[in-house]
């Protein structure tokens, strides 16, 4: 996977925290654990979005309507996501 870099602006004890998880050697460096708090956020929304769909199955009159376009779509997760985000 090609990277790139991001800036961001933390509070001191936040900027803290994440080198002092880095510190510890749970991390190789802050980077590493920003990637994996991004990851775990990443994960457990599609584990909510695998969640509604599996209940809007059970109720059928809670069901999402998608189109034969978006069911070809690469991007079927990331539009679900933004459709059913107000609900998750």
């Amino acid at each position: 996977m090609a990277t790139s870099s991001i800036n961001i602006t933390l509070p001191e004890p936040l900027k803290a925290y994440v080198e002092a998880q880095a510190d510890s050697g749970a991390f190789g460096t802050p980077s590493d654990f920003i990637r994996e708090l991004i990851l775990d956020d990443r994960d457990r929304r599609r584990r909510n979005l695998e969640e509604h769909l599996l209940d809007a199955l059970k109720h059928e009159d809670d069901s999402v309507e998608i189109s034969d376009e978006e069911w070809q779509s690469a991007d079927l997760v990331e539009i679900l996501l933004a459709r059913l985000q107000p609900t998750l």
